[in-house]
């Protein structure tokens, strides 16, 4: 049976054209397995039917009932819809790239007078894009020291647009922007100012900084002092960031090295980018089992990476590849660019001396990372000795009630898988019918919301959480417990109890207090749990209330606009309060004018009478 699934499946993959296009690796539920491109599709799928594979390689093709595949113009069209079929179906023996599309980057904006603003959404073709950087901090760095040294708008105004419409902020005046809120310069010139922006994103800063001193030097010459000291700044500025940087190779040195580092339980894809010589940026990427050794699934990821971030000129890598393999990334790359880019691995010398680098910060990653994953095992098993828990929580979900105004009760979910937050399973419940303030009728309406998701099969809410705390006392456990008990669950649940000053002091089994005052680690990650619940939870209802005041329904009545609704809001709290005033003391208020409150009043009756 084995030998005559192959056997098909060989003979399907014989008969394709040996032309760029995808191909779906399919199980026998038609379940997407796998989504790979290559330039000669019949030579890349018939490989996988016959020899001996990487373990992960193996796994995927024992499951492979089918295949299909689409035939594309050309390595970059394949790309496209490589990435697009990815995201799409979320493929299991594909390396992930939330990975990727996690690390921030800098991007100027596609507008005729660019900004340069930080993203982590890499979808928007629109723009240029420069990184990744390691963290948001690094990517807010560099952005401040562009801006500064180009003194680039920081603020979210749109040129030509809102040129006029406001005064100059206070950077205006002390000469960090060029304020183009009060006169624009000529497209040419600022398009001028641009470049020199790319330049220096893209690891230029030695020859701009050399062309803003001939600059500073020409209008010194000319008694333009002004604009000289302004230059002397911008290159001071250019200087103090190329100084950051660590000098690794000679200075026309300019490319990636990319090195791996692991073993069968997991590792770390490093990326060095070196421009002039320079380490700007470094990124480490986390690989499941199986990934290290699956150099097709490592080519997609690189050239998914560099879709919208810098490519370099050249490509080093630390690990070995079929020659195939590497003409098929550097024809990505190349298309990419727009250039031509080379793909080596290199055996000897100093680009060698760059890819042991990237190996050595692969391991280093690695083990940092273990040593933290050790950390976070160790306050677990704490945790769970503390509470007498029959298991050592794996998935921690916490819980936090957050109102302004009956309008905006809100209940927040936050999760730590492994002592770490997921972001991508936070909820928000928010309690549309719940009619005054009450903190335990909130919470058992939130729990036993999340309780119908238990078996449901969804990914992120099917599976019960090993433990619940709830923000507050014996009243939010038991309210919890409660939901948990009509549920048919039974999940151990916990209080998180504040002092004084608001900060975590102890546990709540509902009758009594734990304290976790003793244990500083313990203590450290239930305080990270607690206000991570509680920022979700405010922000969302400030949000909301934002938003109430931006979208407000009373802006529908005649003579009301932004400024006299968020007065009334303001004062009242609630659309539900105001409904409730009469016209005489809706009028009492200053910039309300009579006819304004008459208005107000056949608004709401108006409402009323039809029911809504």
């Amino acid at each position: 049976m084995e030998q005559e699934r192959l056997t098909l499946l060989r003979k399907k993959a014989a008969a394709l054209p040996a032309e760029p296009g995808i191909y779906l690796m399919k199980d026998k539920d038609g379940r997407i397995l796998y989504v790979g491109k290559s330039r000669k599709l019949k030579n890349r799928v018939g490989s996988y039917f016959v020899g001996r594979h990487a373990r992960k390689t193996e796994r995927m093709v024992a499951a492979v009932a089918d295949f299909d595949t689409v035939l594309c113009g050309s390595e970059m069209e394949a790309l496209t819809l490589e990435n697009t079929l990815i995201k799409k179906h979320k493929p299991p023996f594909n390396i992930k790239l939330k990975d990727a599309k996690s690390y921030p980057y800098l991007k100027l904006t596609d507008e005729p007078y660019p900004r340069l603003i930080v993203t982590r959404d890499r979808t928007d073709g629109r723009g240029d894009y420069f990184g990744p950087y390691p963290g948001m901090g690094e990517a807010y760095a560099a952005m401040e020291a562009v801006t500064r040294a180009f003194r680039l708008p920081t603020c979210r105004r749109r040129f030509p647009e809102d040129v006029g419409k406001e005064r100059p902020c206070l950077y205006a005046d002390m000469g960090r922007c060029r304020a183009l809120c009060r006169t624009l310069p000529r497209v040419e010139e600022y398009a001028e100012l641009v470049r020199g922006v790319r330049r220096v994103l893209s690891g230029h800063i030695g020859d701009t900084v050399a062309a803003v001193e001939t600059a500073m030097a020409e209008a010194a010459e000319d008694e333009r002092f002004e604009e000289a000291a302004r230059l002397r700044d911008t290159a001071a500025a250019l200087r103090r960031l190329r100084d950051k940087q660590r000098v690794v190779s000679d200075p026309d040195v300019e490319c990636d090295a990319v090195a791996l580092y692991g073993d069968e339980g997991g590792g770390v894809l490093s990326v060095l980018s070196i421009r002039e010589g320079a380490l700007v940026s470094k990124c480490d990427y986390p690989l499941a089992a199986g990934e290290l050794t699956d150099a097709p699934a490592i080519f997609t990821f690189l050239g998914g990476l560099y879709r919208t971030g810098t490519v370099p000129h050249e490509l080093l890598l630390g690990f070995s590849a079929e020659e195939e393999e590497l003409w098929e990334l550097s024809e990505t790359l190349s298309a990419l660019a727009g250039r031509r880019v080379a793909v080596l691995v290199p055996e000897r010398g100093k680009k060698k001396q760059l890819c042991d680098m990237a190996r050595e910060n692969a391991r280093l990653t690695l083990e940092r990372r273990e040593a933290e994953r050790e950390v976070r095992d160790r306050t677990a098993v704490r945790l769970a000795s503390l509470l007498g828990l029959e298991v050592v929580p794996d998935r921690i979900e916490a819980f936090d009630i957050s109102e302004l105004g009956h309008e905006a009760i809100t209940a927040s979910m936050v999760v730590f898988c492994e002592g770490k937050k997921k972001p991508s399973d936070y909820r928000l419940f928010r309690m549309t019918e719940q009619e005054g303030v009450d903190d335990y009728a909130a919470m058992r309406t939130a729990i036993a919301r999340r309780a119908a998701h238990f078996g449901d099969g969804s990914p992120s809410l099917g599976t019960p959480p090993d433990l619940i705390l709830v923000d507050g006392g014996r009243g939010q456990v038991n309210a919890a417990r409660e939901a948990l008990r009509a549920a048919g669950a039974e999940i151990p649940v916990f209080g998180m109890v504040k002092d004084d000053y608001h900060k975590t002091r102890a546990l709540s089994d509902g009758e009594g207090d734990i304290s976790i005052a003793t244990d500083r680690g313990l203590y450290s990650f239930i305080y990270t749990i607690q206000e991570e619940a509680h920022r979700f939870a405010v922000k969302s209802v400030h949000k909301k209330k934002r938003q109430a005041l931006r979208h407000s329904a009373l802006l529908d009545i005649e003579g009301i606009g932004s400024v006299k609704a968020r007065l009334l809001l303001q004062h009242y709290g609630s659309i539900k309060r105001l409904s409730e005033a009469s016209a005489e003391e809706i009028a009492a208020l200053p910039k309300i004018t009579a006819l304004d409150a008459k208005r107000i009043r056949a608004y709401f009756e108006k409402r009323n009478g039809d029911g809504l």
